[in-house]
């Protein structure tokens, strides 16, 4: 069963957020709460990782990031991951609220940008008993300047200092596309995000703030919480290699799931592939 349910963030911003909760079986239920990449929305495929992990007896808590989605937040479109990684505390706070959820049997799920998000959170708060992070970003610096050439990233960072003087100024964030046309997340998204709220637009700034976030300092700390890693042979998103490297510091009790393929293929062709090893790997240690 789904209900739309919304919950308020520390400083009062709205998330829009479905809850899902088993058709059988003895309240309150172990939990999973599950959130989306850079500028992605609820309804993006997570709904359907949600619908078979509530199969399976697990409640779950989808949501959309402030600022992005049907959840409130301005400036629109500003992706700030430390303002979403509080956001993701104050979810598993309203998670843990709700009557039909066990309190201290709570999971986490992240995938792409929250799967960096999941790593920080899972390494820093004891309510996150199990965690499974997909295709995550571990160096935002490192996606960047792969992305660009010398010259393109010295680029890049005078625009981005330009725009924080403007905002200083006053004057009114300035807005860019997330993917133009041709990459491959822009054809994923336009089929993904057909008929759903998502915008294909962040703020210029929201590029700066990526630039800077290196969720993947966090991954040594995470144990003892159990945590599962699913990683493309093919990610040039957010990097194979950074993938696997932050995955052999991190400790026991731990699991790498590699499939093939690039990085949108989690909420595609491999979906039924993850979610199962995801089930699998909360009902090993929350049920």
């Amino acid at each position: 069963m789904r209900k739309n349910v919304e919950f308020k963030t520390l400083d009062g911003t709205p998330l829009s957020a479905f809850l899902y909760t088993p058709d059988s079986g003895e309240s309150p239920f172990p939990a999973i709460v599950l959130s989306h990449g850079f500028g992605a929305v609820k309804e993006m495929a997570l709904d359907q990782f949600a619908d078979v992990f509530c199969e399976a007896g697990f409640a779950c808590l989808v949501y959309d990031h402030r600022n992005t989605g049907a959840s409130g937040g301005a400036p629109r479109g500003e992706i700030d991951p430390w303002q979403q990684i509080s956001d993701m505390r104050d979810a598993i706070t309203y998670a843990a609220s709700r009557p039909e959820v066990a309190a201290d049997r709570i999971g986490l799920w992240g995938t792409s940008f929250s799967g960096g998000h999941s790593l920080v959170v899972a390494a820093t708060d004891a309510r996150i008993k199990c965690v499974v992070s997909v295709v995550p970003t571990i160096s935002g610096h490192e996606n960047t300047i792969r992305a660009l050439t010398t010259d393109g990233y010295g680029a890049f960072l005078k625009e981005v200092h330009e725009e924080r003087a403007a905002r200083q100024r006053g004057e009114e964030p300035r807005s860019i596309p997330i993917s133009k046309e041709g990459d491959e997340s822009f054809e994923w998204s336009k089929v993904a995000g057909a008929g759903t709220t998502y915008v294909n637009a962040c703020t210029l700034l929201s590029r700066g703030l990526r630039d800077t976030y290196e969720p993947g300092s966090y991954i040594a700390a995470i144990s003892p919480t159990p945590l599962l890693m699913a990683v493309a042979t093919h990610d040039a998103k957010c990097l194979t290699d950074l993938q696997l490297e932050a995955y052999s510091a991190a400790h026991e009790p731990k699991r790498l799931e590699m499939f093939p393929g690039g990085h949108y293929d989690p909420y595609t062709k491999q979906l039924a592939a993850i979610a199962s090893a995801s089930r699998d790997w909360f009902a090993k240690y929350l049920q």
